[in-house]
This record gives structure tokens, C-alpha cells and sequence, in this order.
């Protein structure tokens, strides 16, 4: 047990130094890291072992700040432990800085970028699991919650799934200030409250005040021995020490009034540091070291579903790679993780019908070093974007697999369909977007997967392909295949997933009436093989996108994308779903949007004014006509009845 006196002291400086920076800073959040001060002092002064000097070792304690906000209060620990110098702290906020304004892991030893409410502990989970199951080492993951964040579900579904794997490393210390930005929390100080619903998903609760140094001293060596998850809800007063905001309304995010007074009020600035005790580097940790994959591969002509070959590419590289697990989100039997699972049961988690803590679990899992891939249906990943978007911020590496997705699903109907899959994380930053249209496309993609940086995310389709790539083809992440071409090309159909088939169909349409189009399979839609689209734009001057997807940032607009900076005019016409889908066949559907091949021979025929009714009807889909010139780009209107090469 450490000295009251010394860690009363420790408080007050972090409360100073919170003032200090975010005043000097012009903006950040000292009240809400003042109400903190107490519990953290404690905590970093005899309970969190973390040798700051090696931030990456893997026997250190993990310590997340799930109110980001707070990060005044983070950092002033950082000072006093010796990891920053006070010219550093100083930058806070500032252009360049390590120290931002929500914590993310460009200043070590922060796992994770923090800030969005209610992520904090979903990866704390999955930090503990990593502890408990895989690394098997006594390091401890510690957890700063703020209490407006029990609103978030996402709280909740950490705290079931931390019981339901009954991880005792995993303590959550909730600051109990009462008050949110603009009012007071809904169960304000009434601790006893949260504690009974946390009781209640299997946790041992501890009440105290937050302010009571060996109250908080006697709740943290508790619960490092509770051998269950843990949760300290703590009472405390937000903007402790100063008069003039403490425990006040309006004073949310916003630095205090008078600095200089409200320092001296604390007793002035300190210059306090405090030894964090080290982790016991005898233990041992476990060799990850990967081995060559043997990868799964199928006959040409063979019919398989691209879920299947992603499930046991998958359980081939878990054969190979220790550092590979998988996590699902209860749907195992249809992405067909299961097979992952059934051979390699010790590194599969089940997260169940909760996919938000199925990105967070994953996130903590990769910031132990393992490499996690997490799948569910395509659909089902938008409940978890914003976990998404923050792991981008946290500089994470993933591997999502959606499958079952776009009207190609069939009966199941649009909740199900995933049908903005493709834009939603093409706009992630850094990422890498994937669909492949045979088995053993993905057998090739999920492998580079494994090695590849950032966020990468592979659409997989429901129901079976025929096998059209060969073993000894090159496929990488930024290629394409083309299927067919010749050397007086007309035009050129661009697709992707289950629209490759019908591409291909048409195209053997389109020959019989003389009209030759090249077939370019996109599977990498981000990055997406410019050259070749640029190629085939130079050769044919006519592109058409077919996509199971809506129209709007899938495989159409990567084209236009990637022919933004080409040179010379070119046409491009975009089919993709562009009405809400109901249930029917896979057929009917792909006919209904008007993906099928005699909408995409239709398309040819308009473009090329070789226009023959169409016995399905008009097509829904628009064209897009980039025209260029002297004077700029622009988008040519798909109304319009003017020739837009004649210009």
C-alpha cells in the first residue's frame, strides 16, 4: 500500500496539470479528468504494473480511458510516470503533437484511440480475453469509464460477454461525477443503482467514494483478487477542488475561468513522479511465429460459395499461423467460421448476437499482436460502424468478412442484404475493400489479408459461383482478372462478386451479334486496378458497372474514381440496385434491379446504338458520361439526348 499523503498530493497535481494544459491549450476537459484525479493516483501509484520504458512488452497491465475525453488527466499521469517531460505535456492539442485531444496510439503506451463514448470497455474485453485464453499471462486490463457512457449499450454487451468468459483481469473504475455535458446523468449519484445492474450480469460491484483514498485503495486491491470481472462505481464531484466549478453545471469541456486561482485553490503546482511498479518479467510468453499456409484450392468449373472457401481458407491458415484466431457473431454455421472453430476451438470467440463488442473484442485481440478475423453478415457490420471507424483512428489491423450479402441473398428480403456494405467501408480510412467471385479468388485474398495493414473487409457471397480463376493466376489485393478481350474491344463490362457471371454472359450474347466487350472481374474494389481500367477505357472508351450493391460508393463509383484523372473522354454507365429489393428468387431479384445479363446487354446496346428492346423491360439504371476537355471535367447529365463524345 502506498502513502496516503503522497497520493492525495499526486491527485492534487494531476488536477493542477489537467488545468494547466487545457488552459494553455485553449480547449479540453479538466473537470471531467479533476473528478478522476483520486482513482488514477491510486491506481498509478501502487496498482497498474507497466514498465513505461518498454511500453510493448507483453506482460504489461493495459490501462484504457474509455472517457477520452479525459485526456488531461491521462497525460498528467504520463508526466508523472516519467513517459513524457512537461515541455511535451505542454503541446497538448497543438498541430503535431502526440497528445491530442482524445488519446490514440501515437503516444505509447495508449493501445487504443478513445473518445466515442462506450468503447473503452467492449475493448478492454477483448484485451482481457487475449489475457486469460491466448497469451496466458497475469497482466491485468484496467478500465476508466465515465458514467453518462452507461447509456451507451455497447457498455452493456461488454459486460455480459466479460462474465460470460469470467474474466477476473478485467476491472471497470466508472467516475460517478453525475453530470453529462448538458444535464445530469440518469441515475446521477446512485451508485447502488448501477451496482445491482452490474451485479446482475454476473460482476462484483464495489460502491465507494471516489475521493476517499483508502476506500479506493481497499476497491482496487479487492478486485484484484475478485477472480471475476470487476466494476468500482465511484462517487465523486466533477472539477474536485475548485470552488467555482466544482460540481457545477455548464462547465463541461471548456477550460476553467480563472487558471491561476483555480491552481493556487489546489495548493499550487507540483512536481511530483511516481515509480509505477514493473510486471514480473519471469514469465514467459508464447512464440507466435507463423508457418507457409497450405491453401485450399478448387477445380475450374467447380461450384462453390465464396463464404465456404473464406471459412476454410480460414481454418488453413489457423493450421499454420498461431497468431491467427477468428470471432463470429453468432452466425458461425452461414460465414462459415465454423470450420475455424470446430479445428481450432481455442482461438475462436464467440461474441453472439452483439456486434459491436465483435469489432471491439477484435481491436483489443490485435493490440496484443494476434490476428483477428471477425465475421457476420454484410448487413450486420453497419451496428458497428462507428467501432470501425475508431479502430481506423486506432492505426488497427483487421479482418472482417461480411457475407450473405445483396439481392442475390434472395427471399430473405433487404433487412438482410447488405446493400451499402462496399461504400460504407471504402470510406474508412486506409482500408481495403475485397470481393471476390470465386473460391479460389478468396482462398488467394484472405491469406493477403492476414499480412495486410489497416482495415481490411471481404464481401462474400450466399450462394455458389463457378470456379472461373485458376490456382496459378495472380491474385493480389489491387488486381483484377479479365475474364475475356480481344483486340477491337467495343466496350467493356466491369464486375465484381455474383455480377462476374453475368457479365460473362453477356458479353457471349453481345458476340453473337458481333459486338465485342472485354470482362474485367474487380474483386479489389479498394485498391482498385486502375491501370487496367484505364486500359480498357483507352481501348473501348465504353465502361459499364454491374454491382449488387446500391449505387451510390460501391463498385461504380470506385470506376469513376479511378478514371477521375484519365485523359481522354470516356462513357460509363453504372447498374446497381437502385429500388428497394423485396423477397423472391436470386434470379428474380438480379432481374428485378436489372444486373441480370440481358439488362447488361440492353446497356451495350444503348451505348453503342445498337439498341434492341429489352424483353425484361426498360432498364432502372442511369449512365454516367465523363467528358473531357481543354477547359476541365465535368459529369455529363444522364437525361440529356446530346452525344457527350460529340463535344
Amino acid at each position: 500500500m502506498g502513502d496516503t499523503a503522497f497520493r492525495r498530493e499526486l491527485g492534487q497535481q494531476l488536477r493542477v496539470d489537467s488545468i494547466r494544459v487545457s488552459t494553455k491549450a485553449g480547449s479540453g476537459h479538466p473537470t471531467s479528468s479533476m473528478s478522476a484525479a483520486d482513482l488514477m493516483a491510486v491506481l498509478l501509484d501502487g496498482h497498474l504494473r507497466l514498465d513505461f520504458d518498454r511500453p510493448d512488452d507483453p506482460r504489461n497491465d493495459h490501462l484504457i480511458f474509455s472517457k477520452g475525453h479525459a485526456s488531461p488527466l491521462y497525460y498528467s499521469m504520463l508526466k508523472a510516470a516519467g513517459a513524457i517531460d512537461e515541455d511535451e505535456l505542454l503541446t497538448y492539442r497543438r498541430l503535431g503533437s502526440r497528445l491530442e485531444g482524445h488519446p490514440t496510439p501515437r503516444i505509447p503506451p495508449t493501445d487504443v484511440a478513445t473518445g466515442s463514448l462506450g468503447q473503452g470497455l467492449p475493448i478492454g474485453v477483448g484485451i482481457a480475453l487475449a489475457g486469460k485464453c491466448l497469451d496466458r499471462l497475469p497482466y491485468r486490463v484496467w478500465v476508466l469509464c465515465g458514467d453518462s457512457e452507461m447509456a451507451e449499450g455497447s457498455i452493456w454487451e461488454a459486460f455480459e460477454h466479460a462474465a460470460h468468459y469470467e474474466l477476473g483481469n478485467l476491472t471497470a473504475i466508472v467516475d460517478v461525477n453525475r453530470l453529462g455535458q448538458t444535464t445530469e446523468t440518469m441515475l446521477g449519484w446512485n451508485v447502488d443503482a448501477y451496482a445491482a445492474r452490474a451485479r446482475a450480469f454476473g460482476w462484483h460491484a464495489i460502491t465507494l467514494d471516489g475521493h476517499d483514498l483508502d476506500a479506493v485503495e481497499a476497491a482496487l486491491a479487492e478486485a484484484e483478487t475478485a477472480g471475476r470481472p470487476t466494476v468500482l462505481f465511484a462517487k465523486t464531484r466533477k472539477g474536485k477542488g475548485v470552488k467555482s466549478v466544482e460540481d457545477q453545471p455548464g462547465k463541461h469541456g471548456k477550460p476553467v475561468d480563472d487558471a491561476d486561482a483555480a491552481i493556487a485553490e489546489l495548493g499550487g503546482p507540483r512536481d511530483l513522479a511516481v515509480s509505477v511498479a514493473k510486471p514480473d518479467t519471469s514469465v514467459s510468453t508464447i512464440d507466435q511465429s507463423p508457418g507457409e499456409p497450405r491453401l485450399p484450392s478448387w477445380n475450374i468449373g467447380d461450384k462453390v460459395a465464396t463464404r465456404r472457401a473464406y471459412g476454410e481458407v480460414l481454418t488453413a491458415l489457423g493450421e499454420a499461423r498461431p497468431d491467427v484466431v477468428a470471432l463470429d457473431g453468432e452466425v458461425s454455421n452461414s460465414t462459415n467460421s465454423e470450420l475455424f472453430a470446430q479445428a481450432h476451438p481455442d482461438r475462436y470467440f464467440e461474441m453472439y448476437i452483439a456486434e459491436q463488442q465483435l469489432i471491439a473484442a477484435a481491436v483489443g485481440l490485435q493490440a496484443r499482436g494476434w490476428t483477428p478475423f471477425a465475421s457476420t453478415f454484410a448487413a450486420f457490420f453497419s451496428r458497428a460502424y462507428d467501432f470501425v471507424r475508431m479502430a481506423a483512428i486506432s492505426r488497427a489491423n483487421l479482418r472482417l468478412s461480411g457475407s450473405h450479402a445483396g439481392v442475390s441473398i434472395g427471399a430473405d428480403g433487404p433487412s438482410q442484404m447488405a446493400l451499402e456494405d462496399l461504400a460504407a467501408f471504402r470510406a474508412v480510412h486506409g482500408s481495403t475493400v475485397l470481393h471476390p467471385s470465386d473460391a479460389n479468388q478468396t482462398a488467394r485474398l484472405v491469406a493477403a489479408m492476414a499480412d495486410r495493414d489497416g482495415i481490411s473487409y471481404l464481401r462474400t457471397l450466399r450462394g455458389k459461383t463457378t470456379v472461373r480463376t485458376g490456382t496459378d493466376e495472380d491474385v493480389r489485393i489491387g488486381g483484377s482478372r479479365t475474364l475475356r478481350r480481344s483486340g477491337q474491344d467495343d466496350v467493356t463490362l466491369v464486375a465484381c462478386g455474383v455480377t462476374v457471371g453475368e457479365a460473362e454472359e453477356a458479353a457471349g450474347r453481345l458476340a453473337a451479334e458481333g459486338i465485342a466487350a472485354r470482362v474485367l472481374d474487380c474483386y479489389s474494389i479498394k485498391p482498385i486496378d486502375a491501370a487496367a481500367l484505364h486500359e480498357a477505357a483507352r481501348d473501348t472508351g465504353i465502361l459499364v458497372t454491374v454491382e449488387d450493391h446500391w449505387p451510390e460508393g460501391g463498385l461504380g463509383d470506385a470506376v469513376l474514381e479511378a478514371l477521375a484523372e484519365f485523359p481522354d473522354a470516356v462513357r460509363v454507365r453504372k447498374l446497381a440496385v437502385r429500388e428497394m429489393p423485396g423477397s423472391g428468387s436470386p434470379e428474380e431479384l438480379l432481374t428485378a434491379a436489372g444486373l441480370d445479363a440481358g439488362h447488361i446487354v440492353d446497356a451495350v446496346h444503348d451505348l453503342t446504338g445498337t439498341r434492341k428492346r429489352n424483353p425484361y423491360g426498360e432498364t432502372p439504371n442511369e449512365e454516367r458520361a465523363i467528358i473531357r476537355g481543354e477547359q476541365g471535367t465535368s459529369v455529363g447529365d444522364p437525361h440529356d439526348d446530346t452525344d457527350p463524345q460529340s463535344g
